[in-house]
C-alpha cells in the first residue's frame, strides 16, 4: 500500500530535444505542451526542454514548430524521462527558403557554426554584430573607439573583414570595390535578426565577393504568428544607451505578417571624442500563402561617428616623452598637435581635435523575395535588391598645400601663399542592385540547388574643401578630385547532395563568377582602369555518418579573388595586381549525442598570389599591396559544449594554427642623412607569420543557473601574439591578451506580459589593459632607422545593463 502511495504521489523530470528529422539540427523555440497538465514551454538555443514535477503515468507531449509537422508524442513516466523528438517538414513555404540555398547544413562536408535568435538576444546589448559574435571558434573582434559600438571589424582564421563574404538574406552586403563590412551603415541589426550562420574556409557558393576566409549568413526576423511588442532599453559606461522598440502584427487572415523595429544607439567612446550616434529601423510585409511566399524587407539607418581610426602610438601608451617627441616629428605635427599627444590619456589619445571630424553616412536597403513550391520536391526562390548609400567624413588639414588640391597660390598684397588650414569632405555616393535567384529540388536520395546572382554597382567618389583659412580663388562647387567605378558582377552555381548508402553521402559545388570592374578619374594622379574576371570555383566533399549525429567529414574547395579598388588606384605605373587563388582542406568530426556536441576540425589554406602589404609606396606615398607567390594557414579548430544537469552550460572552442608566408621581401625607404634622396632597400625573409593571424584563439562560456529564473555566465577570450607586419619581427606585434566578462540575466513573467528580463554584462571584469588592433610604418631618415607602432586600446573595466520587455 505504501509503495502504490508513492508511485502515485512521486513526481519526476521529462526532459529532451526537439530535432529536424532530416538534417538532425536541433529546433530553437520550438513549442512543446504537457496536454494532461497544461503545461508548455519553448526549447532553448540547443533544442532542449524540461518540465519538472511531473507525476507517474501516462503523457501526451504536444510540439510545434513553424514549417514542421505538428506531433504529439506519448510517454509513460515511471522515472526522470529523457526524450529525442525528430520533427517533419511541412509542404508550406517558410522564411527558411531565402537563405537555404547559401547555407551549410549537417550534411554538408564544411565548418560552420550557427546562432540563433536566442543565443544573439542574449548577448545583444546594443554592441555591434562582431562583438555578438566574439565566442564563435577563430574570430577576433575590434573597436576603434574601443567600447564595442561605432566603427568595429572582426578577423576570422586571421582573415579580414575584405576576405569575409558576408550575405543578408542570401543578398551580398560587402562594398563592391573595397570588399569590405561596415557593421556600422545597419546599427543594431542583430534585433532584427532570426539566425546568422559562419562558414569558415571557402565555405559552401555563395553570391558577391570571394569568401577568402570565412563567410557569414545572416537572416532577418521569420514570420512569427503571434502578435508581439518588445522594448528594449541599455545605458552603460562611456555614456553608451540604446533604445529600440520592435513590433510584429502576427498572422492577419491566415495569409498576412508585418514586423518593424526602430533603433537609437549613442556611445561617447572609450577613446577622447569617439562618439557614436547611430539610427537605424527595419520593416517588413510578408505573404504566406499554401505554395507562394512573397516578402519585402526594408532595413538601414545613419550612422554620425567621430574619427578614431588613426590609433594610438607606443610611445604614448608607454608614457616615454622622449619617444612621445619622436613620433610628433615622424608625424610633421605642429605645437597643437604634439601638446595633445603629450598631455591625453596613454590609453584615450585620439589624433583629431577638430570638432566636427566625423564620418557622416546613410544606408538603406531594400529587398524582395519570392519563393514558390511546385510540388514537393521542386522550389524556387528569387529576390531583387537596392542598396542606396551616401555620405562623407569630413577632415581638418593643418597648413595644406594648395598645389596638393590642384588650388592656386593665393595672393594677399605682395606675398604669396601656398598654405592654409583647410576643412575637406570626400564624399561617396552610391548605388548597388541586382537579383539572387535559387532553384531546389530534393527527392528520395538527392539535394540539388541551382542558384547565382547578377549585380551592379555604381560609386562615386569626389572630395570638396568646405572652408579654408583664406579666400580661395575655387569655383562655388569645385571638387579636388572625382571618379567612378562601375563593377558587375555575375555567378552561377550548382550544389549537390546525394546519398551513397544509409551512412555516405557526397557532396559537390561548382560555381562560375564574372567580374567586371571599370574606374577613372582623379585621386592623388589620374587612373583609367578597366578589368574582368572569369572564375571557376568548385567544392568537392564527403560526408560519413558512423551513427546517428555522429559524422566524419572532409572536402576540397578552390575559391578566387579579385583585388580591391585601392589595389588598382594605388597600383605604380604597368604594375597591376593578380588575383589571389585559395586552395582549401576541410576535415573533421561532428558528434552531438544528448546534452552534448563535439566538433573537431583540421584545415590548410594555401593562396596562391595573396596580396599581402610590404611597405612599397607609390610615387605619392600611398602603401602598395603586392602578390607573394606562396602563403599558407593550418589548423586545428576545437569546439563543443554539455549541459550538466539542469543548472550548468559550459560552451569552448580552441583554435591552433600556422599562419605562415614561404618568401617575403620588405621595402623600406632611405630619405638620407638631410632628408635629400630616395632609396628603396629591400630585405628578404624567409618563412614568417602572416600578420594579424594569431597561433592561439579561444573562447568559453560557462553558464549557471542556481533558479530557474536566474543565469549567470562568463565569457573568456583568449588571443594569441599577433604581428603588425609580415616580417615576424618582435618590435612590431600585438600582445597576446585574455579578458573575462561576466553576464547576468534574470527573467520574470507577470501577468499579461510575455516576459521581462533585467539583464547586466561586465565587459573585462579583471581591467586588462590591452590592444586588439594597430599598425607600424617605418623608413631610414635623418641618419637613423624610424619605427613607429599604433594601436587600437580597447576599454578596461566597463558594464551595460539592459531592461526587455516583452509583449
Amino acid at each position: 500500500m505504501g509503495l502504490l502511495s508513492f508511485g502515485a504521489c512521486a513526481q519526476f523530470t521529462v526532459s529532451g530535444t526537439v530535432r529536424d528529422a532530416k538534417t538532425k539540427e536541433a529546433l530553437t523555440l520550438a513549442f512543446v505542451h504537457v496536454d494532461s497538465l497544461n503545461k508548455s514551454s519553448n526549447t532553448d538555443e540547443r533544442g532542449h526542454f524540461e518540465f519538472k514535477g511531473i507525476p507517474a503515468g501516462k503523457h501526451i507531449l504536444h510540439i510545434k514548430f513553424l514549417g514542421y509537422l505538428d506531433k504529439r508524442d506519448t510517454i509513460f513516466v515511471n522515472s526522470d524521462r529523457a526524450v529525442d523528438i525528430l520533427l517533419e517538414e511541412s509542404t508550406q513555404l517558410t522564411d527558411e527558403i531565402v537563405v537555404e540555398a547559401t547555407r551549410a547544413t549537417e550534411k554538408s562536408p564544411t565548418t560552420y557554426t550557427t546562432l540563433n535568435k536566442i543565443a544573439i538576444q542574449k548577448q545583444n546589448f546594443g554592441q555591434d554584430l562582431p562583438f555578438i559574435l566574439n565566442w564563435t571558434p577563430s574570430l577576433v573582434t575590434t573597436s576603434d573607439a574601443g567600447a564595442g559600438v561605432g566603427y568595429t571589424g572582426l578577423r576570422i582564421r586571421g582573415s579580414d573583414a575584405t576576405r569575409i563574404n558576408v550575405t543578408i538574406n542570401g543578398i551580398p552586403f560587402n562594398d563592391s570595390e573595397s570588399q569590405g563590412v561596415y557593421w556600422v551603415d545597419v546599427p543594431d541589426i542583430a534585433s532584427s535578426s532570426q539566425s546568422i550562420q559562419i562558414q569558415r574556409g571557402v565555405g559552401t557558393s555563395t553570391n558577391g565577393a570571394g569568401a577568402f576566409g570565412a563567410s557569414i549568413n545572416l537572416q532577418t526576423n521569420t514570420r512569427n504568428d503571434k502578435p508581439y511588442a518588445d522594448l528594449f532599453n541599455s545605458y552603460g559606461s562611456f555614456n553608451t544607451h540604446r533604445n529600440t522598440v520592435g513590433f510584429g502584427t502576427g498572422l492577419i487572415s491566415n495569409k498576412f505578417v508585418f514586423d518593424g523595429r526602430a533603433s537609437l544607439i549613442k556611445s561617447d567612446g572609450f577613446i577622447d571624442r569617439a562618439s557614436a550616434n547611430l539610427k537605424s529601423y527595419y520593416f517588413s510585409g510578408g505573404y504566406y500563402g499554401e505554395k507562394t511566399m512573397i516578402k519585402a524587407i526594408v532595413f538601414g539607418g545613419n550612422e554620425v561617428t567621430y574619427q578614431s581610426w588613426y590609433g594610438v602610438p607606443e610611445s604614448r601608451l608607454k608614457d616615454d616623452v622622449n619617444g612621445m617627441l619622436a613620433t610628433a616629428a615622424a608625424e610633421g605635427w605642429g605645437s597643437q598637435q604634439t601638446g595633445n599627444l603629450l598631455n591625453s590619456g596613454s590609453r584615450t589619445f585620439n589624433a583629431y581635435t577638430y570638432k566636427n571630424q566625423v564620418d557622416n553616412y546613410s544606408q538603406d536597403n531594400y529587398q524582395l523575395h519570392l519563393s514558390h513550391k511546385f510540388n514537393p520536391a521542386l522550389t524556387a526562390n528569387v529576390a531583387v535588391h537596392y542598396t542606396y548609400g551616401r555620405g562623407y567624413y569630413e577632415e581638418f588639414k593643418d597648413s595644406a598645400a594648395f598645389a596638393a588640391y590642384g588650388v592656386p597660390d593665393a595672393i594677399i598684397g605682395n606675398d604669396t601663399i601656398k598654405k592654409s588650414d583647410l576643412v575637406r569632405r570626400l564624399w561617396l555616393d552610391n548605388h548597388f542592385y541586382g537579383t539572387t535567384f535559387s532553384l531546389k529540388y530534393e527527392k528520395n536520395k538527392l539535394n540539388s540547388v541551382l542558384g547565382g546572382g547578377w549585380n551592379h554597382y555604381e560609386g562615386d567618389h569626389y572630395g570638396e574643401i568646405t572652408w579654408a583659412g583664406i579666400a580661395l580663388t575655387t569655383p562655388k562647387d569645385y571638387r579636388y578630385y572625382f571618379n567612378k567605378g562601375n563593377k558587375y558582377d555575375f555567378n552561377v552555381f550548382w550544389k549537390s547532395n546525394y546519398e551513397f548508402t544509409d551512412k555516405l553521402s557526397g557532396y559537390v559545388d561548382l560555381q562560375y563568377r564574372s567580374v567586371t570592374y571599370h574606374a577613372a578619374g582623379t585621386e592623388e594622379g589620374t587612373f583609367d582602369f578597366r578589368m574582368k574576371y572569369d572564375f571557376f570555383n568548385p567544392k568537392f566533399g564527403l560526408t560519413y555518418e558512423m551513427a546517428a549525429s555522429n559524422q566524419l567529414y572532409a572536402s576540397y574547395s578552390v575559391g578566387n579573388r579579385e583585388p580591391i579598388r585601392e589595389d588598382f588606384v594605388n597600383a605604380l605605373t604597368g604594375a597591376k595586381p593578380i588575383h589571389e587563388t585559395l586552395y582549401n582542406i576541410e576535415a573533421g568530426w561532428r558528434m552531438r549525442k544528448g546534452k552534448s556536441a563535439l566538433n573537431v576540425n583540421y584545415y590548410r589554406m594555401d593562396y596562391k598570389n595573396q596580396l599581402v602589404l610590404t611597405g612599397k609606396l607609390n610615387n605619392v606615398g600611398a602603401a602598395l599591396r603586392t602578390n607573394v607567390d606562396n602563403s599558407y594557414r593550418e589548423g586545428i579548430e576545437i569546439d563543443g559544449g554539455i549541459k550538466l544537469g539542469p543548472r550548468f552550460v559550459c560552451n569552448a572552442n580552441l583554435t591552433l594554427s600556422r599562419n605562415k608566408i614561404r618568401d617575403f621581401t620588405e621595402v623600406l625607404y632611405d630619405y638620407g642623412v638631410n632628408y635629400d634622396q630616395y632609396l628603396t632597400v629591400e630585405k628578404a625573409h624567409k618563412n614568417t607569420d602572416i600578420s594579424f593571424s594569431p597561433q592561439v584563439i579561444s573562447g568559453s562560456s560557462f553558464s549557471y543557473s542556481p533558479v530557474e529564473a536566474l543565469e549567470l555566465t562568463l565569457l573568456t577570450k583568449y588571443v594569441g601574439m599577433q604581428f603588425l607586419d609580415n616580417t615576424s619581427d618582435p618590435g612590431r606585434k600585438i600582445d597576446p591578451y585574455c579578458i573575462n566578462d561576466l553576464r547576468l540575466r534574470h527573467t520574470w513573467k507577470p501577468e499579461g506580459i510575455k516576459e521581462v528580463s533585467l539583464s547586466l554584462l561586465v565587459n573585462n571584469v579583471l581591467d586588462v589593459r590591452y590592444s586588439s588592433n594597430g599598425y607600424t610604418y617605418g623608413y631610414f631618415g635623418g641618419g637613423s632607422a624610424v619605427r613607429q607602432n599604433y594601436y587600437y586600446p580597447q576599454a578596461g573595466r566597463n558594464f551595460l545593463v539592459m531592461m526587455t520587455i516583452r509583449m
